[in-house]
């Protein structure tokens, strides 16, 4: 049996969806135990991303783009809740929806209005299974159909 070696395309891939992973854990813990940026990106600095300590999970993920999407969602949330709010289906508010749904759309919106360096499919395509990592109803559809909303907006040039 043979084991393919990653090439470094794949291993950046799959270290920033780990990233982004993390960063929706992060955010939603900020939410939930209203906790600080800084204070979140710590912890996951010294408990999650390179562990090793028996009892620890360890995650390996890229480091400094989970510090730029926590940091820069927190920056930038003033701009891209109202942005993703009015894009939601009508009667769908920020606010009314699951606090993972809410980190979800807000690491999302925040790379599809400020990391053009992502192309706005791959950011649909790594949320949407951020959420399927999170639920098994309808949720992720509704992610889907939220982001297609917010990239088409975001980056037309890129539909």
């Amino acid at each position: 049996m043979t084991m393919e070696k990653e090439n470094p395309s794949q291993a950046r891939a799959r270290l920033r969806r780990a990233a982004r992973l993390s960063a929706v854990q992060a955010l939603y813990q900020m939410e939930i135990a209203e906790r600080g940026a800084k204070d979140v990106i710590k912890e996951f600095r010294d408990h999650r991303f390179g562990a090793r300590d028996e009892g620890e999970e360890f995650v390996e993920a890229d480091e400094g783009f989970f510090e730029s999407l926590v940091a820069g969602v927190v920056d930038k949330q003033s701009v891209v809740d109202p942005a993703i709010d009015e894009l939601l289906a009508d009667g769908w508010r920020m606010e009314r929806l699951d606090a993972t749904v809410r980190a979800i759309l807000r690491a999302a919106g925040f790379e599809l209005f400020h990391r053009n360096d992502v192309p706005a499919r791959v950011v649909i395509d790594e949320y949407v299974e951020v959420a399927n990592a999170f639920f098994e109803g309808s949720e992720p559809k509704f992610v889907n159909a939220a982001l297609d909303r917010c990239a088409r907006e975001a980056r037309p040039s890129e539909f």
